[in-house]
């Protein structure tokens, strides 16, 4: 398939493959006599695992550690549970912030909320940040 109906197949974009090549987790596609790029039938299979791997939150350079312990020919297995282990303590890390930032935020409008305007002093921008 060339570059178009390649993306098209796998609900990306020309540009998108070629970074991909470009980053390594896609490999170089063979060329047709006039030079385009003629991407085999696993160019999708490979393309929906890079999309599986951001979905989950990882990063083009972690899919292609995975890819490369695959290609060398021993299963990815442990060390995607590693990065996956280090993701979801990242997300929970992520969580926290957010909880906390809600609850400041909540505060603040809370605050806001009750506010007499009559009260406000002429020099202060706004009291309640």
């Amino acid at each position: 398939m060339l570059i178009g109906e390649t993306a098209a197949a796998t609900g990306t974009t020309a540009k998108t493959l070629r970074f991909y090549q470009q980053a390594g987790v896609l490999p170089p596609a063979a060329r047709t006599a006039s030079g385009y790029r003629d991407y085999g039938p696993e160019t999708r299979e490979r393309v929906d695992f890079i999309h599986r791997g951001q979905a989950a939150g990882l990063t083009l350079a972690q899919i292609r550690e995975i890819l490369t312990i695959r290609n060398g020919g021993r299963p990815p297995c442990t060390h995607v549970c590693d990065l996956l282990t280090t993701q979801l303590a990242q997300i929970d890390e992520q969580i926290n912030r957010l909880q906390n930032l809600k609850a400041t935020v909540t505060t603040l409008r809370d605050n806001a909320a009750r506010a007499d305007p009559q009260t406000c002093h002429p020099d202060d921008i706004c009291r309640y940040l």
